[in-house]
């Protein structure tokens, strides 16, 4: 029977980094993965970029919808048509807002009798978890009904900062394993049985935030993303996009994560939509992308 793990984690806690390290381990051990990848905006983007992994038909994006509610029936779909494979394995990244509990709660009915109840696992960004304001509760839920969390960004907290954060974890979900990243053995995952804790309720509409996308211009040089980064609104959680950087032929992702860093790197091919900025959170508008985009190439950055 096949396995089907899902991802689960805030905004930028590390769920990509974490899924990367999986298809690079499965393939190595003659594993057959097949991916899922959830978001507001576009995740056509994402999907590209595990394409040297897996193969661009080993890969669904679902953009558009949340699929812990209004895209479950999407998903449900998705999985019964995954081509059976020896040595199959599913993984499913579900959005940083996903209502984690009710994910696991509807996904595991109406799948076919080939797969195995779904398991959850869980990435949590040790740094800032809890800090996030009106956003605590939302994190907090996705780490309810894990059987498995796994801690990031542990080089840049204190070990008395660790041990609080695991203690706090260990309250809400007493039966999940933790570990950090680098000590995870991806084939232990299929063994894993699904968590018996029961989760807290959770007003998901609450983490129904605004998103959006816009065409981005190619940029003279790398300085100008970091720029137009730092203009968008801290209330928008999450910024991503690729565009063309002077002459250049290939293109450039960048992302800006929730805690305002912002990362810049090859991006894997070209893209289908071509250069675009995408943002999810409060107060994410085209009108406000495109007033930043044009003030900022006004503006000489070097």
């Amino acid at each position: 029977m096949e396995a089907i793990i899902t991802v689960v984690g805030f905004l930028g806690a590390g769920k990509t980094t974490l899924l990367k390290h999986l298809l690079e381990s499965f393939n190595k051990n003659n594993w057959n993965p097949f991916v899922v990848l959830n978001d507001y905006q576009n995740a056509y983007l994402d999907a590209q970029q595990f394409a040297k992994r897996v193969g661009l038909n080993n890969i669904k994006p679902l953009s558009g919808s949340c699929i812990c509610c209004s895209g479950i029936v999407e998903l449900r779909n998705t999985i019964n048509r995954i081509p059976e494979r020896k040595n199959a394995i599913t993984l499913i990244e579900a959005n940083g807002t996903s209502d984690a509990c009710s994910l696991m709660e509807f996904l595991g009915v109406g799948l076919n009798e080939r797969f195995l109840p779904p398991i959850q696992i869980s990435v949590v960004d040790v740094k800032n978890w809890q800090l996030r304001g009106e956003h605590n509760e939302l994190e907090a839920n996705q780490i309810q009904v894990s059987s498995l969390l796994i801690l990031t960004y542990l080089n840049d907290v204190s070990n008395t900062r660790k041990t609080n954060v695991i203690n706090q974890l260990k309250k809400l979900n007493p039966s999940a394993k933790i570990i950090p990243i680098e000590n995870l053995e991806a084939l232990l995952l299929p063994e894993l049985m699904p968590s018996k804790n029961i989760g807290q309720k959770l007003d998901h509409q609450k983490a129904h935030w605004a998103s959006c996308s816009v065409d981005l211009p190619n940029l003279p040089h790398e300085k100008y993303i970091e720029t137009i980064c730092s203009a968008i609104p801290k209330s928008i959680l999450r910024v991503k996009g690729c565009t063309l950087i002077g002459d250049a032929t290939k293109y450039t992702y960048f992302e800006r994560t929730p805690d305002g860093h912002v990362h810049i790197r090859p991006f894997n091919g070209i893209p289908v939509t071509g250069s675009k900025l995408l943002t999810i959170g409060p107060g994410s508008d085209p009108d406000t992308l495109q007033k930043i985009i044009k003030s900022i190439l006004l503006t000489d950055t070097k």
